[in-house]
């Protein structure tokens, strides 16, 4: 018989990965510098994961409202994420990571696109870790994609209207096949969720810290297990019935 899950041990783990500008500010740097620097805090999450056993990692990379920020910083992040689909693809493979791209990749430069195609063909055979990268993805842009499909389908014929619950339209997002999410990270210091995961986070935990995404390491994220793990998740039942089971 398999091992029972650790309770206190997330099975899914998100992260705004917040504070790279603000990381490179402090140091008389150009953003890019910090976006730069955070690739290190990357690293160690996925490490962290691996060692932890957690089965899903989901990094917020690029939203789709930071569109908005300045041409140079945009360029800067869409050349970064080129050289570390080429840097980091072969390691995150060896190491059984699988990737996956999630958001409208569609406006994405067609070599970029193809770049992250490419490393989710590669790895998608792998299973000791799933690592989603959002990227030019929005919680609620989630939600109407879903909601989209879910329509589509039903103009197959495939199910009636009355049919589509909660969990029928679950199938439709973007992590439908991970873990349900267990807990939210940000870092940098906002208590804000930022369009991020919104459907996924409705029983997830919320953990805040005030460290800039390029300075968190393991023990940083270690602190936000132990808090998840000190937690009593009821589910709408009470303290008692959680007790007994």
């Amino acid at each position: 018989m398999a091992a029972k899950p650790d309770a206190r041990v997330p099975r899914h783990l998100a992260i705004v990965m917040d504070g790279n500008g603000r990381w490179a500010k402090q140091r008389l740097r150009p953003r890019s510098f910090g976006h730069h620097a955070g690739q290190k805090a990357v690293k160690e999450a996925v490490e962290f994961c691996l060692r932890r056993g957690i089965a899903s990692l989901t990094l917020f990379a690029f939203s789709s409202e930071n569109w908005k920020r300045p041409a140079t910083e945009v360029s800067a992040l869409m050349e970064l994420f080129l050289k570390a689909l080429d840097k980091e693809v072969d390691e995150l493979h060896g190491n059984g990571v699988r990737i996956r791209f999630v958001g409208d990749l569609d406006a994405f430069a067609p070599e970029l696109r193809a770049r992250m195609l490419g490393a989710m063909d590669r790895t998608g055979g792998n299973a000791a870790l799933n690592m989603n990268v959002a990227v030019n993805y929005g919680g609620r842009w989630d939600i109407a994609n879903a909601a989209r499909l879910a329509a589509e389908a039903i103009a197959r014929g495939e199910f009636a209207p009355a049919d589509l619950d909660e969990t029928r339209l679950n199938r439709y997002t973007c992590l439908a096949d991970q873990p349900p999410l267990d807990l939210f990270i940000r870092t940098g210091g906002e208590h804000r969720v930022s369009n991020f995961l919104l459907w996924q986070l409705a029983y997830a935990e919320l953990y805040f810290t005030d460290t800039l995404w390029p300075d968190v390491d393991q023990a940083c994220l270690a602190e936000a297990i132990d808090d998840f793990a000190r937690r009593e998740r009821r589910y709408g039942r009470t303290g008692e019935q959680v007790a007994t089971g």
